[in-house]
């Protein structure tokens, strides 16, 4: 007789299992330190094999960026669905602030929203993880540039503006990113309105005068 258990349910198990094993490497990173956790940290805190812990993750960086890189892919989809008369920039614009408006449901899924807000300040004062976060950041940057070509009707090789346009604008959160992580507000509402505040600024910055002689 097979006893095993239905794939739902094992797939359920498992998806419990990684989500248990990477809030636990996010509470340990947050309150130790990236590099004062170890993978045995991680597993002994859940009750697991370190075997367990990697049959999940590559290594505690994957770990670290996991919410990231959940985020950057919602960003990228958004923009990809954004209205075809939207001008890049506002298609970026509303794609990131719809991100932040909808990033609770999906990351609450898996852990608090405050602790993947917590993780920010862990990146950005651990080299190794903003050198991998900025990495990815490069990548996403390049995927939607060819996307923006595409949606323009342009070739991204040929005209420069779709890469122009997405590293200014991957700039602009850079710096967002970078001020609100050492603020004294850390809440989800106070960087949707720096990102905001920040964007508005853009075409000014560009090409204002910045003198006030």
């Amino acid at each position: 007789m097979d006893t095993a258990s239905p794939p739902g349910l094992r797939e359920r198990k498992k998806q419990r299992t990684r989500d248990a094993l990477l809030r636990a490497a996010l509470e340990l990173f947050t309150t130790r330190g990236y590099e004062q956790t170890t993978v045995d940290d991680i597993a002994e805190a859940v009750e697991v094999s370190q075997r367990t812990f990697f049959r999940y993750f590559a290594n505690k960086e994957e770990a670290a960026l996991s919410l990231q890189e959940i985020a950057e892919t919602r960003f990228v989809e958004s923009v990809r669905n954004r209205p075809a008369h939207e001008v890049p920039l506002e298609a970026l614009r509303r794609a990131v602030l719809e991100g932040w408006d909808t990033v609770t449901e999906a990351i609450e899924e898996i852990v608090p929203v405050e602790l993947y807000l917590r993780m920010y300040r862990v990146i950005e004062s651990t080299p190794v993880l903003l050198a991998a976060h900025l990495r990815r950041s490069a990548e996403s940057e390049e995927r939607i540039a060819r996307m923006l070509a595409e949606r323009e009707g342009l070739d991204v090789d040929d005209d420069p503006r779709p890469r122009l346009m997405v590293a200014v604008f991957g700039a602009v959160i850079r710096v967002t990113e970078r001020q609100w992580s050492t603020g004294e507000d850390f809440s989800l509402a106070a960087i949707r309105e720096l990102t905001e505040r920040y964007l508005e600024l853009v075409g000014p910055a560009l090409t204002g005068n910045w003198r006030s002689d």
